[in-house]
């Protein structure tokens, strides 16, 4: 904890000159090892790259422990480019950048007391609050708190001091670190790329608007008539200000936790229908998407009762909460809604439009992207075109078994690894990053049940309406 506090102190300028200069070694150092692969290869005719040498993921070691040295958003930035990076970054850095996933300790107390201070004012008072964590994270923490008036338990999600006024000092000096070390290369494509990233990270820090979209969940979850009831924690807005943001206190398992994958299989088959549901819901329905579908973004309050019948799917976390324009939902609904009936044309024409695919794509690269595409949608297709040994002998579809992300996995590098490869936009990759939380959730809980009939119900409505003929399989 110690030297997070002393790092997270360091003024941006010289936190700025310390991630150059880690940057800067890194790219003499590959400098040179490619000279040396590149003699190698002429010499033994060996495919490897620099870039995927053992000196270069040595490198890319070092290069991820200057992100963790320097703490917080230059761990935050790190863990998106874990997550996007894998479109545009060499594989040894990517594989090295997940390590930061781990580093997330908890910032020294005194310093968080002093932002609940700033925020809250003389409201501070009315609570006590644990100064040990529950949970910590790249921008900021969470504490359990007690109103004292009422005894209500409630969370208080405080995000780090002085979050804000860095973030784009810390971003530019990451993008500068990556540059000097050679591992990106400009192009329009990637300053796309990086401008959107850096967009992303101003939403997730913005907590009045995650507490307007948890709020606006609340209502739309209420409003359903589900077999799985869905909880979205309510606003305490005495407590809340910009960098705090209260809400009612969940106890609940997390979705790989023993006592959820203890269930029956009827009750983790509903809580994995609900996930699916939850993910049509937002795109047909409710036309925002959370974008960080990660297991701790979600618990599992659990009916003690046998039966389970209340059981609940805890929704926690609406930074990453994607606004979608009109037109990108159209585009992606008819993405998903080709994928589902299997119209490649349909599906490469969607793509088209959501700017995944450039109008000028050869038809090498628009095959690469439907069959991908395909491939991630398998769970929705009807199972009478599913192989059989994905489905239990009721002819459902068994997610644990199925292998279906590993799989998708293979696909995406084969893809890349081709000269027809197109680097996918931002919006591709969080839909895909999206679909793959979704399904690895259901995947975990072992749950089995035919994604078709859960997807029908939107998709062919949608259909309906953009074409006036229903689905005739």
């Amino acid at each position: 904890m110690p030297s997070k506090s002393k790092r997270w102190k360091l003024p941006a300028l010289q936190r700025s000159v310390t991630a150059s200069l880690a940057g800067l070694r890194a790219g003499s150092a590959l400098a040179a090892d490619g000279v040396v692969q590149s003699i190698r290869q002429r010499g033994a005719g060996s495919e490897q790259t620099a870039s995927s040498s053992d000196f270069a993921r040595r490198e890319a070691r070092r290069f991820v422990d200057e992100l963790g040295r320097l703490k917080g958003t230059y761990i935050k930035i790190g863990q998106m480019l874990a997550m996007f990076g894998e479109h545009f970054l060499p594989p040894a850095l990517t594989e090295a950048l997940h390590e930061l996933e781990s580093q997330t300790e908890p910032l020294a107390w005194e310093q968080m007391q002093k932002v609940l201070q700033a925020d809250l004012g003389a409201s501070v008072a009315a609570l006590d609050i644990e100064p040990i964590a529950l949970a910590a994270a790249s921008i900021g923490q969470v504490h359990r708190a007690t109103i004292t008036a009422t005894g209500e338990q409630i969370c208080l999600k405080v995000q780090y001091p002085g979050l804000a006024e860095v973030i784009d000092q810390d971003f530019d000096a990451v993008v500068r670190m990556l540059r000097l070390a050679r591992w990106i290369k400009g192009g329009r494509e990637l300053d796309a790329w990086l401008e959107s990233m850096r967009e992303h990270l101003h939403t997730e820090i913005d907590y009045l608007r995650e507490a307007s979209f948890c709020r606006q969940m609340g209502q739309w979850v209420a409003a359903l008539n589900s077999d799985v009831a869905y909880h979205v924690p309510r606003v305490i807005d005495e407590y809340s200000g910009p960098q705090v943001l209260a809400m009612e206190y969940i106890e609940g398992s997390l979705v790989n936790g023993e006592a959820v994958l203890g269930l029956s299989q009827r009750r983790r088959t509903r809580l994995g229908k609900a996930m699916l549901e939850l993910f049509f819901l937002e795109l047909f329905e409710w036309g925002v998407l959370q974008s960080d579908p990660n297991f701790g973004n979600y618990l599992i309050e659990i009916d003690p009762r046998k039966r389970g019948a209340a059981d609940k799917l805890a929704l926690l976390d609406f930074g990453s909460m994607l606004e979608c324009p009109e037109y990108f939902l159209v585009h992606l609904r008819n993405t998903i809604a080709f994928g589902f009936t299997g119209d490649r044309a349909g599906i490469a024409g969607a793509l088209t439009g959501l700017g995944c695919l450039p109008a000028d794509a050869s038809d090498e690269a628009r095959e690469l992207f439907v069959d991908f595409c395909l491939h991630l949608l398998e769970p929705l297709q009807d199972p009478k075109h599913l192989p059989a040994e994905r489905l239990n002998a009721a002819g459902e579809y068994c997610w644990g078994k199925s292998a279906l992300l590993r799989r998708a996995g293979k696909q995406a590098a084969k893809n890349a690894a081709s000269s027809h490869f197109t680097v996918p936009s931002r919006e591709f990759a969080l839909i895909a990053r999206k679909l793959s939380g979704v399904f690895t959730f259901i995947s975990v809980l072992g749950a089995e049940f035919n994604g078709y009939a859960v997807a029908l119900p939107y998709i062919q409505p949608w259909l309906e309406q953009r074409s006036g003929e229903s689905i005739g399989r």
